[in-house]
């Protein structure tokens, strides 16, 4: 490792520090996964070798649980399947996802040991499961996944005890990483990542994650001096203080310390009033919309588990109605509804006001996200695709100019939404000059492109967006 090594870092037990100054978009590590899985429900329609989403897969012949986009994918993955091919069909069924990952993990060390690249910082039996700290109430599935882990486990293979299980499945359960489909847009999986796991967290970080091509790389959001220690958020900064505290708490069972949580900086943005013609929302009323704000927000997300977009948007419009002049633009309960309107407004192709709503978002967004900040590029990613569906070409290619600024430093130019989103540039900027040629020409050329090629970067609102990179229970 060039860039970073193993330190004790204060309060938090070993971590990573950088070796030498390093910039913004300087990539720190990069990182295949120890293992990593399908989600048990994503097992029919992602390949399990690549990662893809692909609407028609070949399922593995012997355990017909696996599924591949081609013999290619299949040979690639079989010295990883094959001792799991044969537990599923002895077991008869697939079990759940820790479990096929803990079954992957154990066979690997079985055969390589636990430190298995000369580029390895820690072995997985230095890695903290965290067994003590789970709370009571989650004991019993914990309990289930080491009964179903040892009934799955072959004859066959190297005995373990239920003390070398239950640490890897700790280990899961609390180090975990999302893996994304190919093209980064929704967690389909869940990996190990040995490095990764020794990157502490920090609510305003220095640097950030994202999954390039099957490999994790940490990247440099800001200038890193020699000797700083490197940290990553574990949890969205788009919550209160105390919130993110709370889920850092029950997730990862420390207590954050960072300067943004001992001050709350920023939390009076995130539940602000609205200034009207200079004079402040009286805080009774700004209390009252805001608990009314958060009723609405479990609707609307309960509607949007259902796929029933038409109840979620009638839900968000209604409340948005009742934020207005009330709530600060920067109010977190609605931004939140500004960014779920403008992403199912845009699925139903109501992209006039889709724009609207997009914009207010990013607006709010560059008042409470670092500047350099993943989801701020996507939400100004989004924001600019769905100006340019809307018509809007000078706002739409401005918007994707900033968002690819962004995700130049958060993904790096190989990325494939970077490389989706820099074509997207390229045509925003010959579409503009199109447009300031003649506006007429450029409007047929445009309907008639709109046609023949629907826009790929916007996919079906999902649920279980990859928001939160690090897993949660």
């Amino acid at each position: 490792m060039e860039f970073v090594e193993v330190f004790d870092s204060p309060g938090k037990g070993r971590g990573l520090r950088a070796t030498k100054e390093l910039w913004a978009g300087d990539v720190l590590f990069s990182e295949p996964p120890f293992a990593s899985v399908v989600f048990d429900s994503h097992a029919a329609n992602v390949c399990h070798s690549c990662f893809r989403r692909q609407e028609k897969l070949q399922r593995c012949g012997q355990c017909r649980f696996a599924q591949y986009c081609d013999r290619t994918c299949q040979r690639a993955a079989w010295e990883e399947h094959k001792l799991e091919c044969a537990a599923i069909k002895s077991y008869g069924k697939a079990p759940s996802e820790n479990v096929r990952l803990a079954a992957r993990i154990m066979w690997r060390t079985d055969k390589h040991g636990s430190i298995v690249s000369d580029l390895q910082l820690s072995s997985l039996d230095d890695l903290e499961d965290h067994l003590n700290d789970i709370p009571e109430e989650d004991h019993k599935d914990f309990k289930v996944d080491i009964h179903n882990f040892l009934d799955y486990w072959p004859r066959s293979s190297k005995p373990h005890t239920v003390d070398s299980v239950s640490h890897v499945l700790g280990v899961i359960n609390c180090n975990g990483f999302m893996v994304s489909d190919q093209r980064g847009l929704q967690a389909v999986g869940v990996g190990l990542f040995p490095n990764l796991c020794l990157v502490n967290h920090d609510c305003w970080p220095n640097c950030t994650i994202v999954l390039n091509n099957g490999k994790i790389e940490l990247r440099a959001l800001g200038k890193i001096s020699p000797g700083e220690e490197v940290t990553v958020s574990y949890v969205d900064y788009l919550n209160l203080s105390e919130d993110r505290r709370r889920l850092l708490k029950q997730q990862y069972f420390f207590d954050c310390t960072c300067e943004h949580c001992t001050n709350k900086t920023k939390d009076d943005l995130k539940m602000a009033g609205a200034v009207v013609e200079g004079v402040p929302v009286p805080e009774e009323k700004v209390k009252e919309i805001t608990e009314y704000s958060r009723q609405m927000l479990e609707k609307m997300e309960k509607a949007r588990l259902d796929a029933n977009y038409n109840e979620v948007v009638k839900i968000c419009r209604e409340c948005v109605e009742k934020q207005e002049n009330v709530l600060a633009d920067t109010h977190i309960y609605q931004l939140r509804m500004w960014s779920t309107l403008s992403e199912v407004l845009s699925y139903l192709q109501f992209f006039e006001e889709a724009s609207t709503f997009a914009r207010k978002m990013v607006e709010g967004y560059l008042k409470l996200y670092h500047p350099n900040n993943a989801q701020l590029g996507m939400a100004t990613m989004r924001a600019g695709v769905t100006h340019w569906q809307a018509g809007n070409i000078e706002v739409g290619h401005g918007m994707i100019c900033k968002a690819y600024a962004i995700l130049m430093i958060t993904h790096g130019p190989t990325h494939p939404i970077t490389k989706d989103l820099e074509a997207m540039r390229m045509q925003t900027e010959m579409e503009l000059r199109m447009f300031k040629q003649n506006e007429y020409v450029y409007h047929s050329m445009r309907e008639a492109a709109l046609k023949n090629q629907p826009m790929r970067m916007m996919a079906e609102p999902a649920a279980d967006s990859i928001k939160n990179l690090f897993r949660r229970k």
